[in-house]
């Protein structure tokens, strides 16, 4: 139940007891408190609820209120499971707990009863050694199973009476084993507990500026993000509240695995979002070539959305006739000509500019109608007044074939308009991207159907840099939105009605108010509007140009340069945790230079922090891993693995004939040696359908696809949508195919090699 490393020999059995006793009360202690204050919190979002009406000021503190205490009830309920895990005893006899939450006694006093994990005096309890005690005598991890103490593990940090463990570098070993070598449940959880001291330095560095964490497989990016997520937002409420933290992750299956680490931190305003998601109104899911993706995320691509915004200016060949009350005026190319070099000067977006172009071509429609019916008989000078010639040009603003004109000339385009109009186009692609070759281009050609790709998403945001939004844009969508909240209230107010009692005699009934006598369906979709609650995280991802006060990029290496333009656009003050690894990118659009890829935003203001311990992958699979790191990179130096599990690997070459029974037969064992655990199976891109309908058909519960759900015991992916995911065992199908068949096979095969806590297996057909 507990084991002291620091002491040559243990304590009696009745001392654990009695130490397990202690702790007990404490932990009691501690969920009565939090009982009392989610209590109070529950009561005070209640009478929030209740009131209603007030000055705007009033409302608007109300809604402050409500957001506050629904916060809070959202936090006490996330750290229910695990409230306190840690205990330090100083040498100078204090004793300080610590949990995912401050908690503090309610007396006169106001002591400290809990330590939340974030703050600068709960430090020592990832940082202290034997070496380094920091002040710390004694150093406890408390294990828990929802409100009972199970078992405790204590270090003796005192060197007179220390047994040196042989591992300086790592703290709590009790605690972090018994965590590394548990079986995987499909989602993952915080590892607050078990920090570790090169782990904490990046989780507290400074909020400023761009950090970039270097680290390999299984060295704890992922979870170092989302804990200084935490961190950041205890540290720098005031601003991140605010502005927001927006945390990007590779893909859907990679975010739900992801779901429940902050929330458990008592952090629940992250905004987790994916590249194929942060383009307000579209859900970029279209699979797509490599090579493709590659061409759409070069930097080049900024002047080709540029080429294709000025192609849609046209300029005629011949006059345009338009044709106003039987009356044909001419429009002359120099005139047109003019008139966009004008609306171009003056470096506004292209429909905000039209603004500018629409006035000159109106100003000469209107001279030419003057002309015609304000001419003197006598030949003198035009009889029409000013006042006569700006109603002419205010009525031909109004006629449909001068509008059909001018959108002709100069359309007003949305993002997806010009990027939908762009690939349909041969031509187009020819005019605005001279500089591809022709098979480039035929990559980039497409229909405008089937919905967009994650590589289309920074050029829809560099589009609409480059658009701007039109007013005619703007207004039937608040007009739209406006006409939603009037037939929702509609609805409410027909339930009112329908709920009215019919007992009444006809001739009373209509002496009797009922709620729309008192309440129009407009009114009450003011009071709705007035009244929503939506979080940062909700208000920023439906703003296009929204400022987070961070950013979280896990998987960094992935991106392409435009897509860095997309965050940089996302972040203008730069302050960023960017998590990844250039020996595991996969995509061609991918960095392998961290440097090449920041210099263009930050020059060389940003930091390197590496992570040089491996938690995730024992040392028999690294081996394995590290043959093929030395065929990446010879240079690179794999992480070094903190354990053993003493299983050794194993590679079964089988006929081609015979794969898709043979890895049949892999998953049962696999399925029976794991337990409680999970099973993930990656296999080539090429393979996916064939080898899911085999192993579904003996396994139905096993879950093959895009966007697995990894509660199911058994899953097969492929390695792109294992990036960044964990499993128990990890089978890996055909790996001589998997590098055949990406750009950076090898890439992608040590990123497959990589995934496994426990055991690992490969069947290879060559």
């Amino acid at each position: 139940m507990s084991s002291y490393s620091g002491h040559s020999t243990g304590p009696r059995l009745d001392e654990q007891i009695d130490e397990v006793g202690v702790e007990q009360e404490h932990v009691s202690l501690l969920y009565r408190r939090l009982d009392d204050l989610r209590e109070q919190a529950a009561n005070r979002l209640s009478e929030a609820l209740r009131n209603s009406g007030g000055t705007q000021q009033e409302r608007s503190q109300r809604e402050s209120t409500v957001a506050m205490y629904t916060k809070q009830v959202e936090q006490f309920g996330a750290v229910e499971s695990g409230l306190c895990f840690g205990r330090l005893d100083l040498d100078n006899d204090e004793r300080h707990y610590i949990g995912r939450i401050g908690i503090f006694d309610d007396g006169d006093d106001y002591a400290p009863l809990l330590m939340d994990w974030r703050a600068p005096a709960a430090r020592p309890f990832y940082l202290a050694t034997a070496a380094a005690p920091q002040g710390v005598r004694r150093r406890r991890h408390i294990r828990t199973q929802q409100r009972k103490v199970t078992g405790l593990n204590d270090e003796v940090l005192d060197l007179t009476l220390a047994r040196h463990s042989g591992r300086d570098d790592l703290t709590g070993e009790a605690a972090l084993f018994a965590a590394l070598n548990a079986d995987r449940t499909g989602r993952m959880s915080d590892i607050v507990e078990t920090i570790q001291a090169e782990q904490d330095r990046v989780i507290r560095a400074d909020l400023a500026g761009a950090l970039v964490v270097q680290g390999g497989p299984g060295t704890g990016k992922t979870a170092v993000a989302l804990h200084r997520a935490a961190y950041l937002l205890y540290t720098h409420r005031q601003l991140l509240s605010t502005r927001g933290v927006l945390l990007v992750g590779p893909n859907d299956t990679f975010l739900r695995y992801i779901s429940q680490v902050l929330p458990a931190l008592a952090e629940t305003g992250v905004l987790l979002s994916t590249l194929g998601d942060l383009y307000p109104g579209v859900t970029a899911r279209r699979a797509e070539s490599a090579e493709t993706a590659e061409i759409k995320g070069r930097p080049e691509m900024v002047e080709v959305l540029a080429a294709a915004v000025r192609d849609r200016q046209r300029l005629p060949d011949e006059p345009v006739e338009v044709v106003v009350e039987q009356d044909t005026l001419l429009l002359d190319p120099r005139t047109c000509a003019e008139a966009r070099d004008r609306a171009r000067r003056s470096g506004k977006p292209h429909n905000l500019a039209r603004a500018l172009f629409e006035v000159e071509i109106i100003h000469e429609l209107a001279r030419q109608v003057a002309e015609r019916i304000g001419a003197d008989p006598l030949g003198g000078e035009n009889l029409l007044e000013e006042a006569d010639i700006a109603e002419i040009r205010r009525e031909l603003r109004q006629e449909p074939e001068v509008l059909a004109t001018l959108d002709w000339l100069w359309p007003v385009l949305t993002p997806q308009q010009l990027l939908a109009g762009l690939y349909a186009s041969d031509d187009r692609l020819a005019n605005a991207a001279p500089e591809l070759t022709e098979a480039e281009r035929r990559l980039l050609r497409r229909e405008p159907r089937g919905g967009w790709t994650p590589a289309d998403v920074p050029l829809l945001d560099e589009a609409a840099e480059l658009l701007g939004a039109a007013d005619r844009d703007i207004r039937p969508r608040a007009a739209r939105s406006r006409q939603q909240q009037i037939e929702y209230a509609e609805g409410v107010l027909d339930i009112a009605l329908g709920s009215r009692s019919i007992d009444l005699e006809d001739e009373d009934e209509g002496e009797i108010l009922s709620v729309t006598d008192l309440l129009g369906a407009d009114t009450l979709a003011d009071r709705q509007e007035d009244g929503e609650r939506l979080t940062t995280a909700q208000r920023a991802a439906a703003d296009r140009k929204w400022a987070f006060g961070h950013v979280i990029v896990d998987e960094a290496q992935e991106l392409s340069p435009m897509a860095w333009r997309l965050l940089m656009r996302r972040c203008p003050s730069r302050s960023m945790t960017l998590v990844g690894d250039v020996a595991q990118t996969g995509a061609l659009a991918g960095t392998s230079s961290w440097q090449r890829t920041l210099e263009p935003y930050v020059a060389d203001r940003w930091r390197l922090e590496e992570l040089t311990v491996s938690y995730r992958t024992p040392a028999e699979i690294m081996s394995v891993a590290a043959e093929v790191l030395a065929e990446i990179d010879p240079t690179l130096t794999p992480p070094h693995p903190v354990r053993e599990t003493g299983i050794p690997p194993w590679d079964v070459s089988v006929p081609v004939a015979e794969l898709a029974d043979r890895l049949v037969e892999a998953v049962h064992r696999a399925a029976v040696e794991v337990g409680e655990g999970r099973v993930g199976v990656i296999v080539p891109d090429s393979r996916v359908d064939e080898l899911g309908r085999a192993v579904t058909a003996a396994r139905p519960e096993v879950v093959v696809g895009e966007q697995p759900e990894l509660v199911n015991p058994v899953v097969l992916l492929t390695v792109a949508q294992a990036k960044g995911l964990e499993f128990d065992t990890v089978l890996v199908v055909e790996p001589e195919r998997i590098v055949a068949e990406s750009p950076r096979g090898r890439n992608d095969l040590y990123v497959a090699l990589t995934r496994a806590t426990q055991r690992l297996g490969v069947l290879r057909t060559a």
